[in-house]
């Protein structure tokens, strides 16, 4: 008989967990087995929705300092100059630089279904983390894939982004379903 994998569950924007600080992941720990099921898990969550491009540790019940940005989000991002083949893994992220220009774009979040957004943030941003084996790495963002880094470094800290949204909309499934639809005949 063949297995089929257990669905990853993304907790909701009731569970307090999502409101509490992520804890740093230890350099030691970063290349065990603990942490390579957790981005797994992450990698296989981002995968079982069809509009996600990020998700943090903490929105699997897991609060540690990791966040992913999918693939996805790369490929279609209009800012990136460079594609990545892969998910890229950020451990222990701390945005280092801001740029004082800011946009509004709007935002949704996998642990706060159906509700949308504008939030303001800076337009640039640069990361210093360390990817899946430990090995340091700073990089730059732009537009949407620096929006996605703050969104995703605020959940570490217990943020979500309506707290920080203005003209907050919540549609229903049913919408949902069909926005999902039309994007994918495009």
């Amino acid at each position: 008989m063949k297995k089929v994998p257990a669905k990853i569950e993304i907790i909701q924007k009731d569970n307090p967990l999502l409101r509490k600080v992520s804890t740093s992941i230890a350099l030691s720990k970063i290349k065990t087995a603990e942490i390579k099921k957790v981005i797994a898990d992450m990698k296989k969550a981002v995968l079982s929705q069809a509009d996600a491009v990020a998700i943090s540790a903490v929105q699997i019940s897991k609060p540690i300092r990791l966040f992913i940005i999918s693939k996805r989000a790369f490929d279609i991002n209009s800012d990136s100059k460079k594609s990545e083949n892969t998910d890229m893994v950020f451990i222990n992220p701390k945005i280092s630089r801001s740029s004082k220009s800011k946009q509004e774009l709007e935002e949704g979040c996998l642990s706060v279904r159906y509700a949308y957004g504008q939030v303001e943030r800076p337009e640039k941003v640069t990361v210093e983390a360390l990817d899946e084996n430990g090995k340091k790495f700073s990089r730059g963002f732009s537009g949407f894939l620096a929006q996605i880094v703050q969104h995703e470094n605020d959940h570490l800290d217990g943020i979500l982004f309506i707290d920080k949204a203005k003209n907050i909309k919540e549609i229903s499934h049913d919408e949902y379903e069909k926005s999902l639809r039309e994007m994918s005949e495009r």
